[in-house]
């Protein structure tokens, strides 16, 4: 059964394009309208233009890498193990490998991160985004993929 979410894709690949293009086409548009008018008295200087989409670029780059593209792309539960595909390549997670199950509150996209006894070929930590939720109640609770690892992992534990 995969417990990550099917938007991933969209949040990896197709948000950070639309990020930048946006900033771009913000750019492209704005220096030729700035350059029209540069001639004129009390005319409004081009560097504004530019260090605001510049500061949007590099913001945007630090926030994707710390958020986003550190994502797997698909996990899968197998039962007793998790499988964890990035790009073209698939580990295979065992539950009692799994150290610690984090889950982000409030955070947009959400995000469990597994930190693993043995570093797999991934690292130490690996991050997915579990489906959506749209139900608010309770506000603050864990994600409940995230309890369910939880749960199961404590119970291999014990055995």
């Amino acid at each position: 059964m995969q417990i990550s979410s099917k938007m991933t894709f969209f949040y990896k690949r197709i948000f950070p394009v639309l990020w930048f293009g946006v900033v771009a086409l913000f750019v492209v548009m704005a220096i030729p309208a700035n350059v029209a008018f540069s001639s004129a008295p009390g005319a409004i200087p081009i560097l504004p233009f530019l260090l605001v989409p510049g500061f949007m670029v590099v913001f945007g780059y630090f926030l994707f890498r710390s958020l986003i593209f550190d994502l797997a792309d698909d996990v899968i539960d197998e039962g007793s193990a998790l499988a964890v595909r990035k790009a073209n390549v698939i580990e295979r997670i065992a539950l009692g490998d799994i150290i610690n199950v984090n889950s982000t509150i409030l955070m947009n996209p959400p995000r469990i991160t597994l930190t693993l006894r043995r570093p797999c070929g991934f690292g130490d930590t690996v991050s997915f985004m579990p489906p959506v939720r749209f139900v608010f109640l309770p506000p603050f609770a864990i994600h409940p993929i995230a309890a369910d690892l939880i749960r199961r992992i404590d119970a291999q534990r014990h055995r």
